[in-house]
């Protein structure tokens, strides 16, 4: 149960929502906006969150686009993971998201909200950092398209409190390409990850990047660089790998720092052994 009151509005295009924002505001509310409500509903639940308004972005057209152009992936920032791993328009997003969450909860879990997460994890953004897709941002001055790197820095991406993702855009050329995915948790295969690494052919190069290693997940060119020494054997990449980690390993319940560290070398020689056969 949801132990506070709240103005609840839905409103028809992105105008519409800026707007509201910024006339509540100016009224001294806290606004917050809303896209599946899962993320939202438990964390007021638990009195970790309180707001003055919602405002539901799900009945804005250009939020629930999900197409292909002859140039671009179009996703709408409120489709469901579900939605996009039944599409499968991009096969290394379905294979990471179709392991977040239930099948229940992914019904509901929107794209945007997952990239917009309070939880560290925000696994849904490894293939958009990969594909050097680009965000649709609501703004004061209009709709302004940003490379997803651009925006996302130390932890998490950065926007203005009044703006939201419209859209998720990624280049046609990119999406089919070979991948590679895995994620380790500590039991069950629906949990928190120990590690997710996901991996993408580029041209003639491999780019990988990592969820639960750290409060963030993390895309790196440096460790691109060393995945793609092939003048190395795949054990001295991974230890240059290692070596190029951006901090210390977290330690936590789900599982040590050397464990993680132990499941990482593992995956990363999983994955040079499955990439590199592809390209062969």
């Amino acid at each position: 149960m949801i132990h506070f009151d709240f103005e609840y509005v839905k409103p028809s295009s992105a105008e519409e929502a800026l707007q509201l924002f910024e006339q509540f505001t100016a009224n001294g509310k806290k606004v917050m906006y809303y896209g599946g409500g899962t993320e939202f509903i438990s964390r007021a639940r638990m009195n970790e969150i309180m707001t003055d308004v919602v405002i539901d972005l799900k009945a804005i057209p250009a939020c629930n686009v999900l197409e292909e152009n002859t140039e671009e992936l179009v996703i709408g920032a409120t489709k469901t993971l579900t939605d996009l791993v039944e599409t499968n328009f991009f096969p290394l997003l379905s294979s990471v998201i179709r392991l977040i969450a239930t099948r229940t909860e992914r019904n509901k879990i929107t794209i945007g909200g997952n990239l917009m997460s309070n939880l560290p994890y925000k696994e849904g953004i490894l293939p958009f950092l990969l594909a050097d897709s680009k965000l649709a941002i609501a703004t004061k001055k209009g709709i302004k398209k940003e490379k997803i790197t651009t925006v996302f820095e130390e932890d998490k991406i950065r926007l203005k409190e009044e703006e939201f993702i419209v859209q998720i855009l990624t280049d046609k050329k990119v999406v089919n390409q070979a991948f590679f995915n895995e994620k380790k948790t500590k039991q069950s295969k629906v949990n928190y990850p120990i590690l997710t690494l996901a991996a993408l052919q580029m041209e003639e190069n491999i780019k990988v990047a990592f969820s639960g290693l750290y409060e963030f997940p993390f895309h790196s060119k440096e460790i691109d660089k060393q995945v793609n020494d092939h003048k190395t054997s795949f054990d001295k990449r991974v230890e240059k790998v290692i070596k190029l980690l951006p901090a210390s390993i977290i330690d936590d319940m789900h599982a040590s720092s050397k464990y993680r560290q132990f499941v990482l070398k593992s995956s990363l020689v999983k994955m040079l052994e499955n990439m590199e056969a592809v390209s062969s």
